[in-house]
């Protein structure tokens, strides 16, 4: 477990099960610990997409964790079927485990509306049991955002920065039409709101230790 209080993290992980997830849960957190910690070990796992999407996803890694020491891990498990490839995906997540060592791992939400995220939030706490995990928000057309528990405040820079990026790593998305500066920034204006910030990303958090 991560004592907040003490600093520097030994490393953090992002698990993603789509190319551009981590950027857009948690891009803006990742871009105010690259600045805080320069040279943070930082692991990025992607567990679908073709090889456009997954080349995307390590340009992306790129530009949202300048100056740290970056490992960008992409598969091509079955996009939109991450449910049955579940033992696979839980392989995978395993070697991870074994492989890296990190206090602060982000994740999809348990309760996503997306099969796929799901899945790998089910995985994540069941392979990080003594670690800050913190699931973040993926806005979507279900309607799934909920009552979050944590938030990490952006200043306006950051939040623009954001945006910037993941339409600069991103150009397969930029056509959709729910994939525009204003969703995104609406979003972490409501987020900022609620913790009397300009913007915010928010996470929902299942249980931490604290440690006087």
């Amino acid at each position: 477990m991560w004592p907040l209080t003490t600093g520097r993290p030994r490393g953090v992980l992002a698990l993603g099960a789509h190319p551009d997830d981590v950027e857009i849960g948690c891009g803006g957190t990742l871009l105010q610990l690259a600045r805080r910690f320069p040279g943070l070990p930082v692991t990025v796992v992607v567990l679908t997409g073709t090889a456009q999407r997954r080349a995307e996803a390590r340009a992306a890694a790129d530009l949202f964790l300048a100056g740290c020491r970056v490992d960008v891990r992409t598969y091509d498990l079955p996009d939109g079927r991450l449910p049955a490839a579940w033992a696979e995906a839980k392989d995978l997540l395993a070697a991870v485990a074994a492989d890296v060592e990190v206090d602060l791992v982000l994740a999809p939400r348990p309760d996503d509306a997306h099969q796929d995220h799901r899945t790998v939030a089910e995985m994540a706490p069941t392979l990080w049991r003594d670690h800050l995990v913190l699931s973040y928000e993926i806005p979507k057309w279900d309607g799934d955002l909920g009552r979050p528990t944590v938030y990490v405040p952006l200043d306006e820079d950051t939040a623009h920065e954001k945006v910037r990026l993941l339409d600069k790593a991103y150009p397969s998305q930029t056509g959709r039409d729910w994939w525009d500066e204003e969703m995104f920034l609406g979003l972490a204006r409501i987020r900022g709101m609620e913790c009397r910030a300009r913007y915010a990303e928010a996470f929902h958090l299942t249980k931490a230790v604290l440690s006087w």
